[in-house]
């Protein structure tokens, strides 16, 4: 079963970026034309893994992201603690 995907702005300009670089590669090898250039194909289902896989990196990282934030929260708790009983011991 094939899972397809949206066509999102982002996607979109994503797509042609890569399809400027294309052409600007074909002009710097030389050729005149862009058809004179052999293009490297890319099946689209690799592509999806690709995309998956970075899906998939961005939760993790976002996960890291929250464990990260709340033992900073808990350092600054502790330092507020410690800084208010300094304060009252002198």
């Amino acid at each position: 079963m094939r899972k397809t995907i949206k066509l999102t702005p982002s996607l979109l300009k994503r797509i042609v970026i890569e399809e400027r670089k294309k052409l600007s590669e074909t002009l710097e090898t030389g050729a005149t034309d862009p058809e004179d250039v052999e293009a490297e194909e890319v099946d689209a289902s690799d592509q999806a893994k690709t995309l998956t896989h970075d899906v998939d990196y961005l939760k993790v990282l976002k996960i890291a992201e929250v464990k990260l934030i709340r033992r900073v929260k808990k350092i600054r708790e502790a330092k507020m603690r410690l800084k208010k009983r300094i304060i009252k011991r002198l």
